[in-house]
């Protein structure tokens, strides 16, 4: 029957696609079920789990203006931005309506069984139920993506609402599970926008909204126009704002409007594949541009549309299957992949109804992330400045060995190789603290956190340099003004490194050992405290561990290094 191509290297069989759809609509019909389960009848290697909708303004949204809430990490431990310590956001009463099907066993031990059974899980869900097939993939991914024999999931969405903000996007992408997300948009279905809206604006008129959706009537609400109207309008407030921030706005006028008016943090992820209306499918899996396309593609042309267009936003939402059951009969889809190469770009662009001003914010979206790979090249090219350093310090350490070892070397700094080491030091600080804003300004891409060769270079680093700058920051009493480096004296650029080492192997949050030093300069200062001494033994027992991980070296047990002499002074030395 063929497939439809997607992106640079994905392809999906149109059967799955066709299947998925059906299965979306048909969950409807069996409200008191939390799901449908079958299979592909002439494959014996995809299992489809679909969810239903629900009719109900409270499963949509749950308190709050936009219902968004903290996700909840024993279940999502990846959904945050790693380095900084951000947590995504999600639809909180989507995130409940998941939650009761995880708490089905039924539905974990089919899920197990497809795994055990080498299927491809297919997650699908129309309407309110995409949003929970998207939340039903991110916990498989969770669960399943380190197995050695891990087959892809697929979620499949027709008409979902927003489910997730920013940090949820971004996470995807770094842990390269974006591409798993494929969600189907008509032009000019209103629910995918709905999120966007804060619920005291739509309320009363999303209920009615839904109650059309469940009977099914030819006459459409009376209100249909107005709700329409303030999705789009809600819409434009969001997007508009977003393409200032791509487009590098700098009017602080722009941070002040958004310090008064609160706007829905949902975002777009994964895969778009809008359809047009006139028989075409077109691609886009750039977050930013989709955003605008959600905004742009439902403007009205005059005035006097509203009401048709209202019209058609709700019975579209419903049309799906019929419409894609067309469209599959030859797909074809149009990948909008890099907007600046495309050669027939604006001719897509017009069949999803949009203006110049949206090919402008669209074009800008893909400017960025062109940004973002280079600066990535740009980072990548200090890699040897890096390297340099790294290798010029631990030469340092060799010689410091045959001394009082490094750390007390270095704190002493009354040798030459010690101002060397200090050049090193700072040189290192300046590129990674650079680094760190980069990521902070949003300016690198969403995969940087995950990439390997960042990650044991931003481990080896931290554990070669931060006993210097414990080192530096003691001796410069730091401390007496600051309190503990652990508090508030630990540079952001160590923490991030460390998260980014625990997020990738799966390590619980703990105190580092390139923090060893910290806890016995600590340790030294409270001496004549009480419970010292069991401190300075638990400590000890540590760091036979961190010396066989590599955390610390072996020259912290030198005869005359401080940490001996801490022992000693408590009568610990052997």
């Amino acid at each position: 029957m063929g497939t439809v191509k997607l992106g640079e290297n994905m392809e999906i069989k149109v059967e799955v696609i066709k299947k998925a759809c059906s299965m979306a609509m048909k969950a409807h019909k069996y409200p008191e079920k939390q799901y449908l389960f079958d299979k592909i009848r002439s494959s014996s290697s995809e299992v489809v789990f679909s969810f239903a909708g629900s009719l109900s303004v409270n499963d949509w949204f749950a308190g709050g203006s936009f219902g968004d809430m903290e996700v909840d990490l024993r279940l999502f431990p990846s959904l945050k931005y790693v380095g900084l310590d951000e947590l995504g956001r999600v639809n909180e009463a989507f995130f409940k309506r998941f939650k009761a099907v995880l708490a089905n066993p039924k539905f974990e031990l089919e899920v197990k069984k497809a795994v055990d059974d080498r299927r491809k899980v297919v997650f699908t869900g129309h309407s309110s139920g995409g949003a929970i097939a998207i939340l039903a993939t991110v916990w498989f991914l969770e669960v399943n993506s380190r197995l050695p024999t891990h087959i892809e999931p697929l979620c499949l969405t027709f008409g979902s609402p927003l489910v997730g903000d920013r940090i949820i996007n971004i996470a995807l992408r770094r842990e390269k599970w974006s591409r798993c997300f494929v969600n189907f948009v008509m032009r000019l279905d209103i629910v995918p926008r709905i999120s966007l809206s804060r619920l005291s604006s739509i309320e009363h008129q999303l209920q009615r909204v839904l109650d059309y959706f469940n009977q099914n009537p030819q006459q459409t609400p009376a209100d249909a126009p107005d709700f329409y109207e303030t999705v789009v309008r809600n819409a434009s407030s969001v997007a508009n704002y977003a393409a200032c921030k791509i487009m590098g706005s700098t009017n602080p006028l722009l941070e002040t409007a958004s310090s008064f008016i609160e706007l829905s943090p949902y975002r777009p992820l994964g895969t778009y594949v809008f359809c047009t209306g006139t028989g075409k499918l077109v691609e886009i899996s750039n977050a930013d541009a989709v955003l605008q396309v959600l905004f742009y593609s439902s403007q009205l042309s005059t005035v006097e549309e509203k009401v048709a267009v209202a019209q058609t936003s709700l019975r579209d939402h419903l049309n799906y299957e019929n419409y894609l059951k067309e469209c599959l009969r030859t797909p074809t889809v149009t990948s909008l992949f890099h907007l600046h190469q495309e050669a027939n770009v604006d001719m897509d662009l017009n069949d999803l109804g949009l203006s110049e001003r949206a090919s402008l914010c669209l074009r800008a979206a893909d400017a960025l992330e062109r940004q973002k790979l280079r600066n990535q090249n740009t980072v990548d090219g200090k890699q040897m400045d890096i390297e340099k350093c790294l290798g010029d310090l631990e030469r340092y350490k060799s010689k410091c060995s045959h001394k009082a070892g490094y750390y007390d070397s270095f704190k002493s700094s009354d040798q030459k190789e010690d101002f060397h080491a200090n050049v090193s030091r700072l040189e290192l600080a300046g590129i990674w603290d650079e680094i760190i804003e980069m990521l902070k300004r949003h300016e690198l891409p969403d995969e940087f956190e995950g990439q390997e060769k960042w990650i044991r270079l931003g481990t080896r680093y931290r554990r070669i340099v931060e006993p210097l700058d414990i080192a530096n920051y003691y001796r410069h009493l730091k401390n007496e003004d600051t309190g503990p480096y652990m508090g508030k004296g630990r540079p952001r650029r160590y923490k991030c490194t460390q998260k980014w080492r625990e997020h990738a192997e799966k390590l619980p949050e703990e105190f580092p050992g390139s923090c060893f030093w910290a806890e016995v300069e600590e340790l030294w200062i409270r001496s004549g405290s009480q419970g010292t001494r069991e401190s300075i033994l638990q400590l000890k027992n540590k760091v036979e561990k961190w010396i066989g991980e590599e955390e610390v070296g072996d020259d912290v047990l030198l005869e005359n290094s401080t940490f001996m002499n801490l022992q000693r002074q408590h009568g610990l030395a052997s």
